[in-house]
């Protein structure tokens, strides 16, 4: 009676349209006809055979790469914080959490705002002549995004951090001290050690999450300057909305699905293999 109904919707609006979704590989279905012709494996030979879609997934693994970094060395810093017995702690948790609440388009925009107005008026009063906006160039629409992805996503990290924080227990950390520890060692001795569960959850949700990144992308870059910004994500949605070639979209978005889910994983299997008990 209780996992019934959820089982039931997670069925309808998840494992339904993901079948449904590898079905229209096998199709050249434009989104409108009413028949799905069968071309069987020609979707996946055009994907593999489309450099700007390759472009976009390398594209999104330099961004992801930099994002998961910062992305949970800033979650961690903010962690160690806000449980190491500073005062207004608890506003400060709830305060890096409130980004996380921000819906992407809008979080987009915002930032789009503060790249193309705030920092430009900034930098043109300091330097006195007129600065271009951090988006108008390829390597700067790159650090905008990560750095709306970090601001974004760190907040949430943190609290699986401070839960990994408050699961050592401190008669650990005491015991490491009277042996003669540092605080340094002992944080790199005993505490990350038994946070490793903690590593693990936040490297696979940041990784999940910056691949498949589309709604920042969409409001803060949209692809440009001269289509430089398109991440693997918006160039399926651009394959199968924008050119009605719904086949190679999802085939394409299934390749995705595959190489993220193969990394993230790889990455727990690998970080599982050295939790540590207390």
């Amino acid at each position: 009676m209780f996992a019934g109904p959820g089982t039931i919707v997670f069925f309808c609006v998840v494992i339904v349209p993901f079948i449904y979704g590898i079905y229209l590989t096998f199709t050249s279905w434009d989104g409108v006809s009413k028949t799905k012709p069968f071309v069987g494996f020609a979707n996946y030979a055009a994907a593999f055979q489309d450099s700007a879609y390759w472009t976009a997934l390398g594209r999104t693994a330099i961004y992801s790469i930099f994002a998961v970094v910062f992305i949970n060395v800033l979650a961690f810093a903010l962690a160690y914080l806000v449980t190491s017995g500073v005062k207004g702690q608890n506003f400060f948790r709830a305060g890096f959490f409130i980004p996380n609440l921000i819906g992407g388009i809008v979080l987009g925009y915002v930032w789009k705002f503060v790249f193309n107005r705030a920092f430009v008026a900034i930098g043109t009063a300091i330097s006195g002549a007129q600065v271009p906006s951090l988006l108008a160039s390829p390597s700067g629409a790159m650090f905008c995004m990560i750095l709306a992805s970090v601001w974004q996503y760190a907040g949430y990290m943190m609290l699986i951090y401070v839960a990994g924080f408050m699961s050592v227990s401190d008669s650990l950390k005491e015991a490491a001290m009277i042996d003669g520890c540092t605080p340094a060692q002992a944080m790199r001795n005993v505490t990350i050690p038994l946070m490793r569960s903690s590593f693990v959850q936040c490297i696979f949700l940041s990784i999940t999450r910056c691949f498949v990144v589309y709604d920042v992308n969409l409001s803060l870059t949209e692809g440009g300057p001269y289509g430089q910004s398109v991440m693997a994500a918006m160039h399926v949605y651009n394959t199968a909305f924008t050119y009605k070639n719904y086949g190679m979209g999802q085939a394409e978005a299934l390749i995705l699905f595959i190489v993220c889910a193969v990394i993230g994983i790889t990455q727990v299997m690998v970080g599982k293999k050295g939790e540590v008990e207390a």
